[in-house]
């Protein structure tokens, strides 16, 4: 059986999907469980760059190290590659609704509809604002990111 795969997509992929990537990634390694895992962007304003620099900051001071991620945009052959397609925000989730090839394979929905009592919230988007916006996009995603894991675990 092939592993899971899971692509987390916000705006420009700079900010809160590469976080979540990040998240998902631990978590899936803390619990043991194989996935694949890769973010993108709706946009492709920054595809080739590295995550915004407070991003990276977030993730290392939680031990991760995101400064080989580059941003990229979606592309129409992810809605076959990619089991399950994590937007960050409802426009993303409708702009992908709307780009997401007829048959596609991947199952589209909000990130934050695996929290209890978070669905249909968007993770905040901290790019205006400063650190401490970050620290809670990073609370966010890796809060869904365990229970996507968990949900994972109890279907092996």
């Amino acid at each position: 059986m092939a592993e899971p795969a899971f692509l987390f997509v916000c705006l420009g992929n700079i900010c809160r999907s590469p976080l979540a990537e990040a998240a998902f990634r631990a978590a899936a390694a803390d619990a043991g469980v194989a996935v694949v895992a890769d973010s993108a962007g709706t946009g492709g304003w920054h595809a080739g760059e590295q995550p915004d620099r407070r991003s990276i900051a977030v993730a290392a001071k939680h031990g991760i190290d995101i400064t080989g991620q580059r941003a990229r945009q979606v592309t129409r052959e992810d809605f076959d590659r990619f089991d399950h397609i994590l937007a960050l925000d409802p426009q993303n989730l409708a702009d992908l609704r709307r780009i997401a090839p007829k048959d596609a394979r991947a199952r589209l929905r909000l990130l934050l509809d695996a929290v209890p009592g978070w669905e249909g919230r968007a993770v905040d988007d901290p790019y205006y604002g400063g650190p401490e916006g970050f620290d809670r996009t990073w609370d966010e995603v890796r809060a869904a990111a365990d229970r996507l894991v968990e949900d994972l675990v109890q279907t092996r």
